[in-house]
């Protein structure tokens, strides 16, 4: 049993960013910071650009490390830029998400299955900095599929 994760940041976005953007200029929709997200088995989080995206899909829903972001600040020196920047939907604190990968797991009563590391792209070295998808390789992130709905909410 893995100790419990605590949610620090739930964000939404209604419209992608990056996604088919490879030789565009990053898109300006932002992510919504919000309390609480309704979040629906085999269907993603209501309200995200991804609810609903395709059957089975492996990113229902996107976890991030708190520890991890505060590595990267530390690292690249800079402490300006906020969770938002790399478009996860919930930041939290208390477990390696890497440990979750292939695993079920619970939140406040919700099950998740980790389906894979949400692997960092280039995009991060704009909107961060130089470098970061580089050093955020193994480490950006948990890509997991609702199992049960429920409501989740900042802890």
């Amino acid at each position: 049993m893995h100790p419990p994760l605590r949610i620090v940041k739930i964000f939404i976005s209604p419209e992608h960013n990056f996604f088919g953007h490879s030789l565009q200029n990053v898109g300006h929709h932002p992510q919504v910071d919000i309390a609480a997200a309704e979040v629906v088995a085999g269907s993603g989080i209501k309200g995200d650009r991804y609810f609903n995206y395709k059957k089975n899909y492996k990113g229902q829903i996107t976890f991030f490390d708190e520890e991890v972001y505060e590595d990267l600040c530390r690292k690249f020196a800079i402490f300006d830029k906020t969770f938002d920047v790399f478009r996860r939907n919930v930041i939290t604190t208390g477990h390696d998400l890497n440990d979750l990968i292939g695993k079920h797991f619970s939140i406040q009563g919700i099950d998740f299955l980790g389906t894979e590391e949400c692997r960092p792209c280039a995009w991060m070295n704009r909107v961060f900095a130089p470098g970061t998808e580089a050093a955020l390789r193994g480490y950006g992130g948990l890509r997991a599929r609702i199992l049960t709905s429920g409501i989740l909410r900042v802890t």
